[in-house]
């Protein structure tokens, strides 16, 4: 009797679940300037997606982003899929503060390690935004307070600390995440300084100091992990403010 109602009351959350999501999804594509993008963008999009073989129903993504590089680069995984593609690299279009970890409050820092996304801004003065879920727990054991927060991809090219690549590639981006979170997939966003290849962290160290180089170093482990599988691995953060896989 009681595997019985347990079975009821998974399936109930489920479909609790399941409705939230939806309900979610239809809510902002009520919105008007997402609605706008969705009219602009979807078609588009979903052509796009069936010749990448990613099914537009059912797909998790990973937005990654290179300081240095200024680029943005989204990936896509359909749910019976083994790994990720490359959907589309979008240039940043503005930088803030320089290479290194965001630690506190108005450094004007672009944060650097391994987020989601936690909040969709329909109605931001930037076109869209998407805020990253910075502090995580490692920015909490590295950083000082007040941590500062609300870290955006957002439209527009201007920042102090948040990721701009235009009103106008702001409406794909925004849709991609959109249409994954609403079938239920986090929206993961990795941030590095640069990609980080042996070569280009054997530069870097004429340039900056052995704390930084570690933190890199430590970023690398993940980096090279998606780079060799094309996969996210589970992620956690140690006592000492380190990632752990």
């Amino acid at each position: 009797m009681y595997r019985y109602f347990s079975k009821i009351i998974i399936t109930l959350l489920l479909a609790q679940q399941v409705f939230a999501q939806t309900s979610f999804l239809k809510q902002q594509l009520k919105y008007p300037k997402v609605k706008q993008s969705y009219n602009e963008k979807w078609h588009a999009i979903s052509a796009n997606l069936k010749a990448k073989g990613i099914d537009s129903a059912n797909y998790k993504i990973l937005i990654r982003i290179f300081k240095e590089e200024k680029i943005l680069e989204v990936w896509l995984k359909s749910k019976k899929a083994d790994k990720y593609v490359l959907y589309a690299n979008y240039p940043i279009c503005r930088n803030s503060g320089s290479l290194g970890p965001k630690r506190q409050e108005g450094d004007l820092q672009v944060p650097e390690g391994f987020y989601t996304v936690n909040f969709f801004n329909a109605f931001s003065d930037y076109y869209l935004g998407m805020q990253i879920n910075y502090p995580n727990q490692s920015d909490l054991i590295l950083g000082r307070k007040p941590y500062g927060g609300q870290i955006m991809i957002h439209g527009n090219c201007v920042t102090i600390g948040c990721i701009p690549i235009t009103d106008d590639k702001i409406k794909e981006v925004y849709l991609l995440a959109l249409f994954s979170k609403g079938a239920g997939n986090d929206v993961a966003v990795d941030s590095y300084p640069f990609k980080l290849e042996d070569k280009n962290l054997e530069a870097a160290k004429k340039s900056y100091d052995k704390t930084m180089l570690n933190f890199w170093d430590n970023l690398k482990t993940f980096y090279d992990y998606f780079e060799k599988k094309h996969l996210i691995p589970v992620i956690r953060v140690d006592k000492t403010g380190l990632y752990i896989i």
